[in-house]
């Protein structure tokens, strides 16, 4: 792959869609202008999910802290990994990151969300669905009310599986994931809250970077890029 600069004088990054660089910038269009795409906030050079959590964090952080993500724009340009477990990894990621934070309303959603993640990956995997990672039992051990919860109430709806939802949670389930915890983190009241948004997208683009220099695997208790945000 061949190496991508920010060019010179860029646009400083804004919120939301811009219709060309004249009107402003956000992450991923500088991604698709870096990539020589059509301008674009949904380039086809980075993984979807990958490029839903660069947008909402861009949308998420403050005007000064959005500039500090423009030299993480070359990295996505480029970084589409096809391993099938990426989506619920991204996700899962951003469940880890949202949890212990956000309000107790969005931890209950964020726990369902790392049910569904947890859920989708043993259908992958082919292991039980209640085998929980040792990630997710980590997380959910720092919320634990919302933890029961979630679990209570996927007892009582069930959580779909089959082809048909693995492809669901590529296009649906896991965008809505991604930004109800990046949301959560955005409102969280920690003082350090936009700093976490930035390490969360680091630690994607980390995620993703490992996921595609590595040929698929069938190696899944190993997951050396699944850190958990500090």
């Amino acid at each position: 792959m061949a190496d991508h600069a920010t060019p010179d004088i860029v646009p400083l990054l804004g919120r939301g869609h811009h219709r060309t660089m004249r009107k402003g910038a956000c992450f991923m269009e500088m991604a698709s202008y870096l990539a020589g795409e059509k301008w674009s906030d949904h380039p086809r050079c980075t993984h979807p999910l990958l490029g839903e959590l660069a947008r909402d964090v861009n949308d998420a952080v403050s005007d000064d802290t959005r500039q500090r993500l423009a030299p993480m724009i070359p990295d996505v340009v480029g970084l589409n990994p096809t391993d099938p477990r990426v989506d619920a990894w991204i996700a899962r990621l951003a469940t880890i990151a949202a949890l212990p934070i956000s309000a107790y309303a969005t931890q209950r959603v964020v726990a369902v969300g790392l049910l569904r993640c947890e859920r989708m990956l043993a259908e992958i995997e082919s292991r039980p669905s209640y085998d929980l990672s040792p990630l997710a039992s980590d997380a959910f051990s720092d919320a634990p009310e919302a933890a029961t919860w979630a679990h209570d109430f996927v007892r009582q709806i069930g959580v779909p599986s089959g082809r048909r939802t693995g492809r669901t949670f590529a296009s649906e389930t896991g965008p809505v994931i991604v930004r109800h915890c990046v949301s959560g983190i955005a409102q969280a009241t920690v003082r350090d809250r936009e700093e976490r948004l930035l390490q969360l997208l680091h630690q994607a683009i980390d995620l993703c970077r490992v996921a595609q220099a590595q040929p698929e695997s069938r190696r899944y208790d190993v997951e050396p890029f699944a850190r958990r945000s500090g």
